[in-house]
C-alpha cells in the first residue's frame, strides 16, 4: 500500500480522486492548499506520489512544485500535475520543474490506475547498486578519458600506453563513435609532447581543393583570395601532435603529398618555393577499411605502411558489453539538472535493455541516449520506457541505411542487422525468448541457435 498526497482545492474532485486511490488499495492524504500539504507531511515519511493542482488558493501549483523540489525529503517524490485547462506554458513549466506527468481534468479511473502502477513500479525497483557500475577508481577529470574495464579496452589502453612513449605514427581504426579522437587526445596527453599543441583536422570536412592549403599553409597570392601568408596545420602542430581524422577520405593526389611529408618531415607551403621543417607526431584515424580501399585503388598502399606503424583498433561497443553499464552510469553521473540536483539512476529493466542493444553508433550513441533519457524522464529512476526511442524508426527513416553498414561487406552487414533485430526483439519482449521468437516469426529452436551464434545467450538472464 502506497501513500498518495492529493493537493486540490476542488473538494468534489479531490474527494473523488481520494476514493479512486482508496479503491486501488492505497492510502490518500488530502490537502486544500500548498501550506496545508506541507503541514500534512511535516515530520512524516514522504508520500509515494503527489497529485498537485495548478490552481490553489494560496499560491499556484508551479510554486508549490518548486518548493517540493527544494525540500530534501520530497525532492524525488513523483509529482503529477493536474489542470482544468492545459496550456503550453503550464505544461512546459511543470515538466521543467521535474513533474512526472501532466494530466487534464477530468481524469478516469483506468488512467489513474495505470499511472500509479507505473510510478510505484519505478520506485519499487530502486536504483541499481553503484559500486560495480561506475569507474570508481578513475581520477575525475575534465579532459577526455578512455574508460573501459572490458578485456578489449584493457588491450587498447595497454597498447596506447606503450605507444605514448614513442614518436611513431599511429593509425587508429574503428567504427564511427568508438572514441578515436578521444584515444588520440589521451595518447597526446600521455606522451612527452603533452606540453605541445594538439591540432585536429577532419580530412572529410575540408574540400579537396583546400586541403593542401589547410595542412601545409600557403604564400601570399598562391590562389585567388590568398591575400596574406598563412601557416598550415603541420606548422601549428610543431612540437606536438597532428591528428588527421578520417584520413581514408583524403583524395589520392593529397595522399601522395602527405606521404612525402611523412618521409621527409618537411612541408612546402602552397605557392612558395621554401621548405619548412616540422617536428610533429602524426596520429591518423579512419572508420574505413583501408586494405579494401588499397585493393580498389582508392588509397595508396605505401601511405598505409607509413601511417600504420603502430595500429590501434577501437572495438565497437557491442564487443565490449562489460563497459556498457559502467559507461552509462558514468554519463549519468556527469549530467546534472540546472539546479545541480542529484543524478538519476538506471532500473534493472533499463540495464537489461542497454546491454542487449547493439549500439550501431557506439559510445557516442550511448552518451547521447543517456543524456536524452536523463533530460526527459519524469522520475529519478530511468526505466525501459525512457529508452523506447532507441527502437523508434519514426520520421520516415526506416528505409535508411545506417552509416556503420555502408562500408561493410554484404554478409557482415546482414549479420549485424540480424543480431540487432534479435536483440531488439528480446528487449521488447522483456527477455522472454518465446515472445521474442514470435515477434521475429521464427521458431524458438531457431532463435536459440542464433543466440548462440551471436553470443547473445547470456544477454537476457531472466528468459
Amino acid at each position: 500500500m502506497a501513500t498518495i498526497l492529493i493537493i486540490d482545492d476542488d473538494d468534489a474532485f479531490r474527494d473523488g480522486l481520494a476514493e479512486t486511490v482508496r479503491d486501488l488499495g492505497h492510502m490518500p492524504l488530502e490537502a486544500r492548499s500548498g501550506e496545508q500539504a506541507f503541514e500534512r507531511v511535516h515530520g512524516q515519511a514522504p508520500p509515494d506520489c503527489i497529485f498537485l493542482d495548478f490552481r490553489l488558493p494560496d499560491r499556484d501549483g508551479l510554486a508549490v512544485l518548486e518548493a517540493l523540489r527544494s525540500t530534501a525529503s520530497l525532492q524525488h517524490v513523483p509529482v503529477v500535475m493536474l489542470t482544468g485547462y492545459a496550456t503550453s506554458d503550464n505544461t512546459i513549466g511543470a515538466m521543467r520543474l521535474g513533474a512526472f506527468e501532466h494530466l487534464t481534468k477530468p481524469v478516469g479511473r483506468d488512467e489513474i490506475a495505470a499511472l500509479l502502477a507505473r510510478i510505484l513500479a519505478t520506485r519499487a525497483d530502486g536504483p541499481a547498486p553503484q559500486a560495480t557500475r561506475t569507474f570508481a577508481h578513475e581520477t575525475p577529470s575534465h579532459e577526455p578519458q578512455l574508460l573501459g574495464i572490458s578485456e578489449a579496452m584493457r588491450d587498447v589502453q595497454k597498447r596506447l600506453g606503450r605507444a605514448a612513449g614513442t614518436n611513431s605514427t599511429v593509425l587508429i581504426t574503428g567504427e564511427t563513435g568508438t572514441g578515436k579522437e578521444v584515444a588520440a587526445r589521451v595518447l597526446h596527453r600521455a606522451s612527452p609532447r603533452a606540453s605541445g599543441p594538439f591540432v585536429a583536422v577532419n580530412c572529410a570536412a575540408i574540400p579537396a581543393d583546400l586541403l593542401e592549403s589547410e595542412l601545409f599553409g600557403h604564400g601570399k597570392g598562391a590562389f585567388t583570395g590568398a591575400h596574406t601568408e598563412r601557416r598550415g596545420r603541420f606548422e601549428e602542430a610543431h612540437g606536438g601532435t597532428l591528428f588527421l581524422d578520417e584520413v581514408g577520405d583524403m583524395p589520392l593526389a593529397m595522399q601522395a603529398k602527405l606521404l612525402r611529408v611523412l618521409q621527409e618531415r618537411q612541408i612546402t607551403p602552397l605557392g612558395t618555393n621554401r621548405t619548412v621543417a616540422v617536428d610533429v607526431r602524426v596520429v591518423a584515424a579512419t572508420h574505413r577499411d583501408l586494405p579494401a580501399m588499397v585493393a580498389a585503388g582508392t588509397f595508396r598502399q605505401d601511405l598505409v605502411y607509413r601511417l600504420n606503424v603502430i595500429p590501434l583498433h577501437m572495438p565497437p561497443l557491442r564487443e565490449r558489453v562489460a563497459d556498457i553499464l559502467p559507461l552509462a552510469e558514468h554519463f549519468l553521473a556527469s549530467v546534472t539538472g540546472p539546479s545541480g540536483t542529484a543524478g538519476k539512476h538506471l532500473s534493472a529493466d533499463a540495464q537489461r535493455l542497454l546491454v542487449s542493444f547493439t549500439w550501431p553508433g557506439n559510445v557516442r550513441e550511448l552518451a547521447n541516449a543517456i543524456e536524452r533519457a536523463n533530460a526527459l524522464a519524469p522520475a529519478a529512476l530511468l526505466t525501459r520506457e525512457d529508452f523506447a526511442f532507441l527502437f523508434d524508426q519514426g520520421g520516415g527513416c526506416a528505409a535508411a541505411i545506417p552509416a556503420s553498414f555502408i562500408d561493410l561487406p554484404l554478409n557482415d552487414a546482414l549479420a549485424q542487422l540480424e543480431r540487432a533485430l534479435i536483440a531488439r526483439a528480446l528487449a521488447l519482449a522483456g527477455g522472454n525468448r518465446a515472445e521474442a521468437a514470435r515477434r521475429l516469426g521464427i521458431s524458438r529452436q531457431s532463435l536459440y541457435t542464433r543466440l548462440a551464434h551471436f553470443g547473445l545467450s547470456d544477454a537476457d538472464p531472466g528468459a
